[in-house]
């Protein structure tokens, strides 16, 4: 009964954390700001449009209409929503807020809607959509309601669609937002109809969606965004919005913040005679400061009054207590990490207020004031040095080539660092007895670092930390990068081979190439049904391969029509160029038939060329040994699949094997294997159909001399 009794009393005592700030009434369909803090739906609607936002107050819930919503049909006894009050949002926006007219028509830029929020007197930024992309606080809904609930004297919820009088409800439809007793529910949900599949519900005040939706997307959020602190769904995964963000799954976000706040939360209820105390020493503070100096009384009291209020807030059976209580009830995961997340900052704060207590003001008075306004000038001008921060990894700007490059810079408001220490390891090596061992580079000035001579197929785990001269700072999250599969081969774009200066245009390092299609093209484009020649623009390397295993990266431009990657033997490749094939024209497609039985002579061996087609920002893998097709344009049959182009395409030369795999270059996934013929010097090559561009990868270190010699084999200028 007493622990009954208790839990009956914190929720009465929470009843001011359950209290919209706006209209100072219960929470009605809250949303989440971007500041965290909360505001009901109606009055973030009513704020907006008073200062001239229209059409912004999108319902994020998009509630269906019910039985009950009609004047005719809602119970006498259910009461209205009452709004804020005109006078209320009069003072609420001229404290401080400053107005922010409506996009005016015809404006170049999209308008960026502010909303100026009346819990931390901020404007937070609410986006292009409004509140149509917020979050609702439903795990807040579900504490008002238990409130509701456990404070109302004769808590009966009546029919929404009885005649006056109303009976008692017994049952809810969360598809119709309406509760009904058994007549009601009947008669609106007739047998035979799609509404008697609906499934009854106990009866509520507040129907709710079943959990959080993505407000962007309408789908489930599965995951939590550590980076932008968002919940988030599957596509906004795959959104550039949130590329490089540390993502988690809402799993793991929902333990670790439960966690926290329940160690907070028994921290707090484990020292209840130590708060009880100290509001007794803030209470005779208090009655010591009434007998001082009269001028001063309403200022120390103001404070001391303030410092009493938040520490009754951790006494077991107060408003803030009893609400972490209550949120930490919450099963649903996604609710719970977006409400938990603003409770926990509070916890924090009023956990470190009682860790560091001291009173606010004492009762002690000088009869005397001194001028120091020059020394507070010079006491605030002095800057005592703190250890850095954490840096935080450039992820955009860090990857793993022929070297590693490493990249970092500190938080905007840490301290400065006299140099860096970075420290790395390999995690694919067998765990040694022992504590972890990681190798370690000192003092690196500035804000990046070259990791030489790194181990091929190998995965990296890095960090990095400041120092200064109050001492080391803490290590940045570690970064995990991984190496290619084999040494990386340098070399350079050589346009002499089967590139017509009309449509090929490269670059003046010879790392980049771009097809210019112009006229020529577009008339032949014209006559295409009349079987007129569409001719390839090759380019090749400047180096061949004729032992080993090499890797090279490039990126291909998302928006070229047609580009050929790959490999093939040096002799096949001049010989394609002496005669341009006709893409149009059966007899030179290799799979037609149309060659006399030669054919037949070379079908068990391997292909003198090894090409991945690319084409509007799609990758065509064949099936078999599809990239035979060569330069013809046709890789593999029509029915081959599709998968969308990476950033970056890698390319693996196993010479002695004879094969050649194509990787995404970014996460090292497989996209296709083939066989190759390496009875010569092997090029890399790149073929052009329309529009297009390559660019290779930049090596890391030190670009190498143009004269290079593979295997025994020279390619001169």
């Amino acid at each position: 009964m007493a622990a009954k009794r208790g839990t009956k009393t914190s929720m009465k005592n929470m009843e001011k954390e359950l209290l919209c700030p706006v209209c100072q009434e219960m929470y009605k369909q809250p949303l989440v700001l971007p500041c965290t803090h909360n505001v009901c739906q109606a009055c973030a609607r009513e704020v907006l449009g008073q200062q001239g936002y229209i059409g912004h107050g999108g319902d994020p819930s998009s509630e269906p209409t019910s039985p009950a919503s009609t004047p005719s049909t809602r119970s006498p006894r259910l009461s209205r929503r009452t709004l804020p009050k005109p006078d209320r949002l009069d003072r609420l926006l001229k404290s401080g807020f400053g107005t922010y007219p409506g996009r005016k028509r015809g404006a170049l830029h999209p308008q960026v809607i502010m909303f100026p929020c009346p819990a931390c007197q901020g404007d937070v930024e609410l986006g292009e959509r409004g509140l149509a992309g917020l979050f609702r606080n439903l795990t807040l809904e579900r504490v008002v309601e238990r409130y509701r609930q456990s404070v109302s004297v004769g808590g009966a919820i009546l029919c929404q669609l009885c005649k006056p009088p109303p009976l008692e409800a017994t049952k809810g439809c969360t598809e119709c937002r309406a509760t009904f007793c058994n007549e009601c529910f009947k008669l609106f949900h007739p047998w035979g109809t799609q509404k008697a599949q609906h499934e009854p519900t106990l009866p509520t005040l507040s129907f709710r969606p079943k959990g959080l939706m993505c407000p962007d997307h309408k789908e489930e959020v599965t995951h939590y965004c550590k980076t932008c602190q968002r919940l988030v769904c599957q596509l906004c995964r795959v959104r550039r919005t949130h590329s490089g963000h540390k993502i988690t799954p809402v799993l793991n976000a929902y333990q670790a913040l439960k966690d926290k706040l329940t160690k907070s939360l028994t921290y707090i209820l484990g020292n209840q005679d130590t708060v009880q105390t100290q509001i007794c020493e803030l209470e005779e503070t208090r009655a010591s400061l009434l007998q001082a100096i009269e001028e001063c009384q309403q200022e120390r009291l103001a404070r001391l009054s303030a410092q009493i209020q938040e520490h009754r807030s951790l006494l077991d059976g107060s408003g803030l207590v009893g609400y972490a209580q209550e949120v930490l009830k919450e099963t649903d995961q996604p609710c719970f990490v977006q409400a938990a997340k603003q409770l926990h900052n509070r916890i924090a704060r009023a956990t470190e207020a009682l860790q560091t207590f001291r009173p606010a003001a004492s009762s002690s008075f000088r009869h005397c004031q001194l001028d120091v306004g020059r020394e507070l000038k010079l006491l605030t001008e002095l800057n005592f040095l703190r250890v850095p921060e954490a840096p935080v990894i450039d992820t955009q700007r860090t990857f793993a080539y022929d070297q590693i490059f490493l990249c970092w810079r500190l938080p905007p408001h840490s301290p400065p660092a006299w140099h860096y220490t970075v420290e790395f390891r390999r995690t694919d090596v067998p765990a040694q007895p022992g504590p972890t061992r990681w190798q370690r580079r000192e003092e690196v000035r500035g804000t990046s670092a070259l990791l030489e001579n790194p181990d091929t197929g190998s995965v990296y785990v890095l960090r990095v930390r400041g120092c200064n001269k109050a001492g080391y700072g803490e290590y940045s999250e570690d970064v995990h990068l991984h190496t290619p599969p084999a040494p990386v081969l340098h070399f350079f774009l050589d346009g002499r081979w089967g590139a017509s200066r009309e449509r090929l245009a490269i670059s003046k390092d010879q790392r980049a190439v771009r097809s210019v299609p112009g006229l020529p093209l577009l008339l032949a484009a014209e006559r295409l049904l009349t079987g007129c020649h569409l001719s390839v623009d090759v380019v090749l390397g400047d180096v061949a391969v004729t032992q080993g295993r090499s890797y090279w990266a490039c990126a291909v431009d998302p928006a070229s029509y047609l580009v050929k990657v790959g490999v093939g033997l040096e002799s096949k490749l001049q010989e394609s160029f002496q005669g341009a094939p006709d893409v149009i024209s059966p007899r030179y497609d290799p799979d037609s038939g149309h060659d006399s039985g030669a054919e037949d002579a070379t079908v068990e061996a391997s292909p003198p060329f090894a090409f991945l087609t690319i084409g509007m920002g799609k990758i065509l893998l064949g099936s078999g040994a599809s990239a035979n097709a060569g330069l013809t344009g046709r890789d593999g049959p029509a029915a081959g699949c599709t998968v969308p182009l990476p950033p970056r395409l890698g390319i693996c030369l196993d010479y002695e094997r004879g094969r050649v795999s194509f990787l995404d270059a970014v996460s090292f996934r497989g996209l296709l294997e083939c066989p190759l013929d390496c009875s010569g010097p092997v090029c890399p090559a790149f073929c052009f159909i329309g529009g297009g561009a390559v660019q290779l990868q930049e090596p890391v270190g030190t670009k190498p001399e143009r004269k290079v010699t593979i295997g025994g084999f020279a390619k001169l200028d």
